[in-house]
């Protein structure tokens, strides 16, 4: 038998490979999709206070479809898997619904371009260009009473706390921003809806939450344990 060499075996002491982008994105719309279908009542609870009530039901049924075809979908890159998660939700989530989260994912994809790996300021950019996207489709802005009044202090949070960067620091930046998207979320019932049918009852829709603003803090808080769960 002949002696081993160091080349022969890696060192104990190394760990296992980070998993890619696109693997990471993939996770990440996987859980973002279950977390709505799993919320599906909820949300449409925290809608019918004010609202039509079929916010949940309409988010759910396009993210069950995702869920369905999330196999098949193009993985040549992270933004052209974005963008085909995009036209689903766009032909498949009812009401405003669908344009709204169809936008925001699409213009996700745009923002990463043919890139196959993203670094800490690359995710913000993608973040910014779906929340862009969000306030141009609804013609909304913060302070609207929207999903953007959770959206963009998640954003701003996580950019604040990125540090280098390295794995550790974007899952830390990450937990960090969903909790400031919770308390955001939770905000929003101090505000008057001024976008979507909540907008047509005034200073009634002070004192509930905006069900679009709860439902990025619930998938915020989600990521946190998918992503930590698969580090």
């Amino acid at each position: 038998m002949s002696e081993s060499t160091g080349a022969d075996t890696a060192p104990e002491s190394a760990g296992a490979a980070a998993p890619s982008c696109q693997v990471v994105v993939e996770q990440i719309v996987r859980t973002i999709a279950v977390t709505v279908v799993a919320n599906e009542t909820r949300f449409s609870e925290l809608d019918s206070v004010v609202g039509d009530g079929d916010f949940g039901f309409s988010l759910a049924r396009g993210f069950e479809k995702v869920l369905a075809e999330l196999d098949q979908l193009d993985r040549r890159s992270p933004g052209a898997f974005l963008k085909r998660v995009a036209v689903i939700i766009t032909s498949r989530c009812g009401g405003t619904s669908g344009p709204i989260w169809g936008t925001a994912f699409l213009r996700a994809g745009g923002a990463c371009g043919e890139r196959l790996e993203l670094g800490g300021a690359d995710i913000v950019a993608v973040l910014r260009a779906a929340f862009t996207g969000i306030a141009q489709r609804g013609g909304a802005a913060l302070g609207d009473k929207t999903l953007l009044d959770a959206l963009g202090p998640f954003i701003d949070r996580f950019e604040a706390e990125l540090g280098a960067g390295s794995p550790a620091e974007l899952h830390a930046a990450l937990e960090r921003a969903a909790e400031t998207a919770w308390q955001a979320a939770e905000a929003t019932a101090g505000l008057v809806a001024k976008r979507g049918r909540a907008a047509y009852t005034g200073e009634r829709s002070r004192g509930s939450v905006d069900p679009g603003a709860m439902a990025l803090a619930v998938i915020a808080k989600e990521l946190v344990t998918a992503l930590r769960s698969s580090a």
